[in-house]
């Protein structure tokens, strides 16, 4: 747990962290976030983080809230505060509070800032990551907007919540044409039978990941074949390999889909030298 919390210019404990009954975060979910891996004392791919939420700020027409040195020196402080080495940095930001209503305020409201270093103990995604994870498809019922990474999560908690009860770790959501689109908090990859590396391309239908960036990079480095185009479940179901990619799984082997093997049924080879090198060009921030 972390024990210090940033909220509107203040650092608090955690159990003292509060934001105002009526912010528009709470009511609408009026509100945008970002989610970065602490590796070794250092931020991982910052910047790509920074520049995808001031991206979703600008989409939503929220006000940025401070210039980027000073959430820069929040973000630093939340760290030695929490004395974070591995885990994650959650930022979030609201377009304010007024009193509930459906119009957006004019003028522009004082945004609401949310900020906490949390640990999470490496080995226990790297225990995960040597058995691999199981992945359930189902609909996708999302906003039509999942590019803006806003916290309207309702349909990615149920649909976690599904493939957990079907004894999943993951949900493959599925478009109206019958191609997957994405996890629910993570971007979805397979490997074909000739090692081609596929995944959706950047449209609006799917979040642009910033781990599925790396590894875009990565690959490119090792001299990967790269097909950025849609899927269907029967092709992934019939994949050589398949992973997620996320800031809080990097690289994570999925061993099957509904129930049907991928592969042999173990993590393959190439999800696995793709978590190991990935911080070989992941930018090291802190």
């Amino acid at each position: 747990m972390a024990r210090i919390v940033y909220v509107n210019g203040q650092y608090l404990p955690y159990r003292e962290a509060t934001v105002h009954v009526e912010d528009r975060g709470f009511q609408f979910a009026d509100a945008v976030y970002e989610v970065c891996e602490i590796f070794k004392g250092r931020l991982t791919d910052l910047s790509g983080h920074l520049d995808r939420l001031n991206r979703s700020l600008l989409e939503l027409d929220i006000p940025q809230p401070m210039p980027r040195a000073a959430l820069l020196n929040v973000i630093r402080e939340l760290m030695r505060r929490n004395r974070v080495r591995d885990g994650l940095l959650y930022l979030q930001v609201t377009r304010g509070a007024a009193p509930r209503d459906f119009f957006i305020p004019r003028p522009a409201l004082t945004p609401t800032v949310v900020a906490l270093a949390r640990s999470v103990p490496r080995q226990r995604g790297e225990v995960t990551a040597a058995k691999g994870i199981r992945v359930v498809t189902m609909a996708d019922q999302r906003w039509k907007r999942p590019d803006i990474k806003t916290t309207l999560l309702l349909p990615q908690v149920l649909a976690r919540e599904t493939a957990r009860q079907k004894g999943a770790a993951e949900a493959w959501l599925v478009d109206a044409d019958g191609f997957v689109t994405e996890g629910a908090a993570s971007n979805a990859w397979i490997v074909t039978k000739d090692n081609k590396l596929v995944t959706r391309p950047s449209d609006e239908a799917i979040l642009k990941g910033i781990t599925r960036q790396t590894v875009l990079k990565l690959a490119e480095k090792l001299g990967l074949t790269v097909e950025k185009r849609k899927f269907t479940v029967s092709e992934a179901k019939a994949a050589q390999e398949a992973f997620i990619t996320a800031a809080t799984a990097v690289v994570m082997p999925v061993i099957a889909i509904d129930d049907s093997p991928i592969g042999n049924g173990q993590p393959g080879p190439l999800a696995a030298q793709l978590r190991q090198k990935l911080y070989t060009v992941a930018e090291q921030w802190g």
